[in-house]
This record gives structure tokens, sequence and C-alpha cells, in this order.
């Protein structure tokens, strides 16, 4: 592996029972880069960090983090390398009974020895990182869903990882807080000096943060390229995406009969 590189994936294939989701997948991710991972929904965006991850286990395949074949560490080798990895979960997946303050200062108990001073200064460092601070006693409940996704971030951080994935971003927010929390993805990768993967179907708002794209569909790796070649690009899948066009590769419909066969059958 590269020592460019942070996550490596070469011929990854995996499957939900008879369900193929990837046939071929190869990419790359590099250090100090924020690299989105696009595609219609039920592609495998999610699918792909559970791998990455080691939550799934591929049918084929390998995937390196960080110079480890992650899938064939035991499991404290692999408990040691998720801690340097940071994940941002797409509805927040902020512990509803703890304060924010908590939320953040949960893994710090849980996974390092520091003394509570410590602890306390660490969160709320990391909590004004994304501007929230003054928020450090609030509830989830009291948190809108633009501060849920930046208390989340925070706690993502929190430990200095080397890798952070961010589970569909912009999902559910209004134009204000997509800004806010692209910008901050950008500021925070390229401050702390880590590698990010964003996973997202909002092309507008995550070309605005992210260096590199790979676009997914049936299963492999359809285009990829730099915001900018993307942008310009001629390729039909790239285009329908980028602009939101209901014909091009990718079908609106489910697979189906015609529908005069239906009527006939339903006759």
């Amino acid at each position: 592996m590269s020592a460019k590189n942070v996550v490596e994936i070469e011929d990854l294939a995996f499957s939900y029972g008879n369900r193929e989701i990837f046939k071929s997948v190869n990419l790359t991710i590099p250090k100090g880069k924020v690299v989105g991972i696009m595609g219609a929904s039920g592609c495998g965006k999610t699918t792909l960090m559970q791998l990455i991850g080691a939550q799934l286990r591929p049918s084929k395949g390998s995937v390196k983090v960080l110079g480890q074949d992650i899938h064939g560490l035991d499991r404290d080798a692999l408990y040691k390398l998720r801690r340097r990895m940071g994940m941002q979960f797409q509805q927040g997946g902020l512990f509803t009974d703890l304060s924010v303050f908590e939320n953040i200062a949960f893994q710090m108990r849980e996974k390092t020895q520091l003394p509570e001073d410590m602890i306390n200064d660490l969160v709320l460092m990391k909590l004004n990182a994304v501007g929230l601070r003054g928020a450090a006693q609030l509830m989830p409940s009291e948190c809108s869903g633009g501060m849920s996704r930046r208390v989340g971030l925070a706690r993502a951080i929190a430990l200095d990882p080397d890798l952070i994935m961010y589970d569909e971003p912009f999902a559910g927010l209004d134009p204000i807080s997509c800004n806010v929390v692209g910008k901050l993805i950008r500021r925070l990768n390229d401050a702390l000096g880590v590698t990010s993967i964003v996973v997202s179907y909002d092309a507008q708002e995550s070309l605005k943060a992210i260096d590199y794209v790979y676009f997914l569909a049936d299963g492999a790796v359809v285009a990829q390229g730099t915001t900018e070649e993307v942008k310009n690009s001629a390729d039909p899948f790239v285009k329908q995406f980028i602009g939101g066009l209901p014909d091009g590769p990718v079908p609106f419909h489910y697979p189906q009969n015609t529908y005069a066969a239906d009527l006939e059958l339903s006759a």
C-alpha cells in the first residue's frame, strides 16, 4: 500500500444474500484529501463505509486502511485501528439521554485514561471548532438538525482520528446549514491534517467541499475525477447526476414488465 493512500480498495465484491451490491470496486483515498463517494440511493454508498470500517465483510477483494488489511485483523487489532477512524452518522447518532458535552466526552472516558479536567478542555475545544461551545449543556432534543450534525462532527474528531467518514452530511438540512457543514468539513480536514470520505447524493453541496469524487452504479465505479473534471465532464452518467436529469443511464423506474403486460395480467 502506498504511504500516500489512507484507503485502498481492490476488486471488492459484496452481496446481501442474493442481492448483489458490488461486483468489482476499485478506488483509493489519498492522505489529506476530501474524497466524495456519490451515486443514486441504494447504490451501496453506506455499505461501502461499513466495509471500510469492517462492520461488513466482502465476498471478494481487499480493503486496506492505514496500511492494514482491515478484514484480516483480529478483534484487538481491529478495535485499535478503529480508534484512528471517526464517523459522522447520517442522522447524528447522538445519545439522546446525554447532553452535547457528555456525548463528546463519552468516548474519551471509554477509550482513554485522560483526567477529567483535560477531557473538559478537549470537549470544549472540539465544540468550539464547530461553533457550538455555547451549546455544551443542551440536550440533543434541544438541537436543530444542523446543530446535531455539527455535534456529530465534533464527536467524530474527538479522538483526533486519521480518517473521518461522513454519511450523508447534507441530508435534510436547509441551505444555510448545508453551507455551514460543508465549510466545516473542508476547514477541519485541512486544519487537522486528516483524510475525509464524504458519502452523499447531494452533488451541488458535496462538490463545494471535496477534492476528488467517485461515482458508484451497477456495482462498480462508473466515473471519477477531480471537482473541476466532474463539473466539466461529458460523461452521460456524470451529467445526469450532477444536473439532476430524469433521463439518462440511471433509470427512474424499478425494473418491470411493460405497462401493457401488467394491465393484461390484472384483467
